[in-house]
């Protein structure tokens, strides 16, 4: 069995700043980017985390091709840094950078802030590191207060505003699962929704049993008529919840059936001709890649 070819040298090696050659140009105004302003913050207040990728360009003349960090050489060279840690790659065609990221979530991001406040790094810090103001670093870290443990499992892998919570631990445990539930299948995780949800929350669901104040403009029939919508939405998910799974199984088995039926020359050919938007809608069927398509 041939060995498997490493990716990147075994040890970090560190390379004039003056030597990385960019393999792309950077966008305009970059400088000025929130991503930018904050890369620089990170890297001025606690040193680069994560090191550069490159290749040699050749065996002798010393210059490497940047593949990964463009954002942060620009900052590297910004704070004058005259030589930074870099992993250097094998084999440039084998791997696409950035291709399968996976960005932090908003939870992950909590207990992060947590870990390194428990540890002794001050909010302060943390704030000038991340280039945001303390007011956010208090919101993320104070952000599963009030919140029971099955809502915030729903949200583990989802990114959102800190600012949700504000209004979810104003609810009920029961009416936390039931409100993240909604907007995890809305896919609509945001200040504004959570807001209405509030306002559309009976009093008994409430934690402090009254009513948060209204918002301008709307009056006590349209919040009475965005509970009643809201009440109706629930109901219809949970039907849907519990049908869910015999319902993707008789479509999987109706596709299945409409493609050994159309593979059938004779049928499709009779379909096409008598019936041709049954014909249509079969091969919208068979052609359906997943169920929500």
């Amino acid at each position: 069995m041939n060995k498997v070819s490493l990716g990147f040298l075994p040890e970090p090696l560190i390379v004039p700043t003056d030597k990385i050659l960019p393999s792309r140009k950077m966008p305009e105004g970059l400088a000025t980017s929130r991503k930018f302003v904050q890369i620089r913050s990170s890297i001025e207040e606690v040193g680069l985390i994560e090191p550069l990728s490159v290749a040699p360009t050749d065996g002798k003349s010393g210059f490497y091709v940047l593949l990964d960090g463009h954002v942060r050489l620009c900052a590297l060279h910004e704070l004058e840094y005259s030589e930074v840690c870099c992993l250097i790659a094998t084999d440039d065609e084998s791997y696409t950078y950035n291709s399968r990221i996976n960005r932090l979530s908003t939870i992950q991001e909590h207990y992060m802030i947590r870990r390194a406040i428990e540890r002794g790094v001050t909010p302060e810090r943390l704030a000038k590191a991340l280039s945001v103001d303390i007011s956010q670093i208090s919101k993320k870290m104070n952000l599963l207060d009030g919140i029971c443990p099955e809502a915030a499992e729903l949200l583990t892998d989802r990114q959102f505003s800190a600012d949700i919570s504000r209004f979810i631990r104003k609810m009920k445990p029961t009416r936390q699962v039931e409100c993240v539930e909604l907007m995890v299948s809305a896919n609509n995780i945001t200040v504004s929704y959570a807001e209405a949800m509030l306002l559309a929350t009976p009093l008994t669901m409430l934690v402090e049993g009254k009513k948060p104040a209204k918002r301008a403009g709307m009056t006590q029939e349209q919040i009475g008529k965005m509970e009643r919508e809201m009440s109706n939405l629930q109901g219809q998910y949970k039907t849907v919840e519990q049908t869910y799974g015999q319902d993707v199984l008789q479509l999987v088995l109706a596709k299945g059936y409409l493609s050994k039926l159309l593979e059938n020359k004779a049928v499709s050919r009779y379909l096409k001709q008598r019936q041709p938007e049954v014909f249509s809608e079969f091969e919208v069927i068979v052609q359906t890649v997943s169920i929500d398509q």
